[in-house]
């Protein structure tokens, strides 16, 4: 059994692979804001790229105390996610709001019935 740190610091999770058997098993070390360290597999990780950046985030289920736990993700990290073989999403930033939505937004609410308005389903 043959064990290769591919990454570490402080600030960034650690990265470690083992060789066992012939196949790379990689454990993903990070923190825990209420258990402190913990050990993932690169199935518990699904990192989320936002846009056409090269930046995101990476949630993970605390393996401890089941906590939803949301990690940024420059750069660095997002490539060494994606050489561990960690399952990544692209997710399309959302457009800013326009002033033209904001003034169809104001005239709707000089209307008695906005709040119906708002909630109605079409």
């Amino acid at each position: 059994m043959s064990r290769i740190v591919l990454y570490s610091t402080i600030q960034m999770p650690m990265f470690v692979s083992t060789l066992v058997n012939g196949v790379v098993m990689t454990t993903i070390r990070t923190t825990c804001q209420g258990c402190g360290d913990v050990e993932l597999s690169t199935e518990d990780i699904a990192l989320e790229l936002i846009g056409p950046g090269d930046a995101g985030s990476y949630p993970f289920s605390c393996p401890s105390c089941m906590a939803v736990q949301v990690r940024p993700a420059r750069r660095r990290v997002v490539s060494i996610l994606l050489a561990t073989g960690v399952n990544y999403e692209i997710i399309l930033a959302p457009s800013p709001i326009t002033d033209a939505e904001i003034d169809q937004f104001v005239e709707m609410l000089d209307d008695d019935d906005w709040f119906s308005r708002l909630t109605t389903t079409s």
